[in-house]
């Protein structure tokens, strides 16, 4: 596969896991250094999930989840937890999954990733309502 059809599959993964609100949100800029930053990461961080490989797009998920959690990036574990309807990983696997980044990468992390979490399921709540 090309750098053309690798970086298109990637964005179509980008796009099937976090909606094309989110996607067109986030490259709407139209200056060229923030478009080829938004190549890159889609390349980079979305090229690993379209590669295929042994994990699928739920386990890919809960890595990811894992590891944002963990390195206290809130805002990227609040997206990725907010696409978990399309990754196919539930709430009580998420929830679980938060048990484990208390017990391996400490409290603080956990409880700021719960905290994110409610935050997340107060949102799709709203959005059900409101729908």
């Amino acid at each position: 596969m090309g750098d053309i059809d690798q970086l298109d599959a990637a964005r179509a993964m980008r796009r099937a896991m976090l909606g094309d609100a989110y996607v067109d949100s986030v490259t709407a800029d139209p200056e060229t250094v923030a478009a080829e930053f938004q190549d890159y990461i889609t390349s980079m961080a979305w090229g690993v999930w379209a590669r295929g490989g042994a994990l699928s797009p739920r386990d890919r998920s809960l890595l990811v989840l894992a590891m944002t959690a963990a390195l206290g990036r809130m805002d990227e574990f609040r997206l990725h937890a907010g696409a978990t309807p399309q990754t196919g990983v539930t709430d009580e696997e998420l929830d679980e999954l938060l048990f484990q980044v208390a017990a391996y990468c400490g409290a603080p992390a956990g409880v700021s990733a719960r905290r994110a979490l409610k935050d997340v399921r107060a949102a799709r709540q709203d959005a059900k309502e409101g729908a």
